[in-house]
């Protein structure tokens, strides 16, 4: 829609750092983070001193001991401990402030926005909550407890409510005097929303449209006709993702069942959205905690990742189990088993190719079950025919290393079989997780790896058993 297609063009942020610095547009002079001289790391002197932006003082900061990330904070101005505060990792930020005073927790909280106080906030116990929050001023507490309310997966719990709301009732000179009056307070100046008297969303303008609208011209006229895009508040966050770069907007208006306003999902949210579900799928894959960092404390890393290993055990029992049934055959042909890995590793990683794209194909597209059982068909298409090219090399390499023409036909069909398999499985196991309400990520390698492995032994060896003996 016209409106939203013009918030294409990046808008400038009041409170956005100096770049290189070089002044600000408004013609502030660049503000440098300083970090004050009693809280300094001795071993670095005059090394970690300044910091143009947020961003590189919480880097800084993760670096230090927890007295030090203390110190820092207490005597930062407030603003600038908000926004480094915003930027750190979950775990350093939940020991800051259970070490932090309570007092000067709460003024940093005051001074972020509602929607990373509340991420901040839910990331603590229910006690050490409710204490900053009673440490608020009343008005900021109830909106960053509205805020938490919301499911944090879903649009409701990423979205940001300091956002420029218009009547559609004013002209567009009105609406200007509106934005000049609020602008300052708000984080997000991309777009204006407008709302009818119910507070229902009407239309969504740029404030390029804004300046563009002839003096006089009331919103609701400017508005009419618009094809207004907007998400659920308990809409998917991954959906909403999608949709917003499907559309290539700054921000995405989330409203509830009854059309009314309740806030935006912004750009940068989304750039951390994106950021979380690829680092959960890739730690995902391989049975990790999906929220896994190297801060994570070991012992909850123990308990995340224990459960799988132990699957992991039970499938290679199973594997290896399929091994013993050929004992006779391996000991009567000692190359079975130089050969027999060879199978498994190949389809192995003919699978992991699959699975890698097909989970990569559901993190970005939401697509229906007939398109989704098409991509398996594809992906067996290639693991067919990868298969047969790699069989045929090792068909001749086996041939030449053994001098059996047996053995090297029992080996390149093994091969060209499991690989299919591989493909097959690799492609499926996604599916079928999230067809039972799981994500689709969890743990499938280490399925595949189970199929392969366990299927690779059998037909190598039942092969064999059958052709060779």
């Amino acid at each position: 829609m016209a409106g939203q297609e013009h918030g294409q063009e990046r808008g400038h942020e009041h409170d956005r750092e100096c770049v290189d610095g070089a002044p600000r547009d408004d013609g502030d002079a660049c503000r440098t983070i300083v970090l004050p001289e009693e809280c300094r790391d001795p071993a670095t002197p005059g090394e970690d001193a300044e910091f143009a932006h947020p961003a590189d003082v919480a880097d800084h900061l993760e670096n230090l001991s927890l007295e030090r990330q203390v110190c820092v904070l207490r005597h930062l101005p407030a603003e600038d401990a908000a926004e480094a505060l915003a930027e750190l990792d979950e775990h350093v930020r939940v020991d800051l402030l259970e070490n932090l005073d309570a007092d000067v927790a709460a003024q940093i909280l005051s001074e972020m926005s509602p929607d990373d106080a509340a991420d901040v906030l839910d990331e603590l116990d229910e006690d050490h909550r409710d204490v900053l929050l009673s440490s608020l001023e009343t008005e900021d507490a109830e909106e960053i407890r509205h805020l938490m309310a919301f499911d944090p997966d879903t649009a409701g719990g990423v979205m940001n409510t300091e956002v420029i709301i218009l009547d559609h009732g004013l002209t567009a000179d009105q609406a200007i005097l509106q934005i000049r009056a609020e602008i300052e307070d708000k984080e997000i100046p991309y777009y204006a929303y407008v709302v009818d008297e119910q507070d229902r969303l009407v239309g969504v303008l740029s404030l390029r449209d804004i300046m563009l609208c002839k003096p006089g011209n009331k919103l609701r006229d400017e508005v009419r006709g618009q094809g207004l895009i907007s998400v659920l508040f308990d809409q998917d966050k991954e959906e909403v993702a999608h949709l917003l770069g499907h559309y290539n907007f700054m921000a995405m208006p989330v409203v509830d069942y009854e059309g009314r306003l309740l806030g935006v999902v912004t750009h940068d949210d989304i750039i951390d959205i994106i950021h979380d579900e690829a680092s959960e799928d890739m730690l995902g894959m391989v049975g990790a905690g999906t929220d896994e960092s190297v801060d994570t404390p070991w012992h909850e890393s123990v308990l995340k990742r224990l459960p799988w290993l132990v699957i992991n055990m039970l499938n290679s029992a199973v594997s290896a189990s399929v091994v013993y049934m050929f004992e006779g055959s391996i000991a009567q042909m000692a190359v079975l088993a130089v050969l027999m890995p060879m199978v498994a590793n190949q389809a192995g990683n003919t699978g992991q190719q699959a699975l890698a794209v097909m989970i990569r194909q559901l993190a970005v597209e939401r697509f229906d079950r007939r398109k989704a059982w098409w991509a398996v068909l594809r992906e067996a298409k290639i693991g067919l025919s990868s298969g047969a090219i790699v069989a045929l090399l090792v068909l001749c390499a086996v041939w030449a290393f053994t001098g059996s023409w047996k053995l090297a036909s029992v080996m390149s069909l093994a091969l060209l079989l499991d690989m299919l398999l591989g493909a097959l499985a690799g492609a499926s196991i996604p599916l079928i997780l999230r067809a039972v309400g799981r994500d689709p990520a969890q743990a499938s390698s280490i399925f595949l790896t189970a199929i392969t492995d366990g299927a690779g032994f059998f037909i190598f060896l039942g092969l064999a058993t059958l052709v060779l003996f």
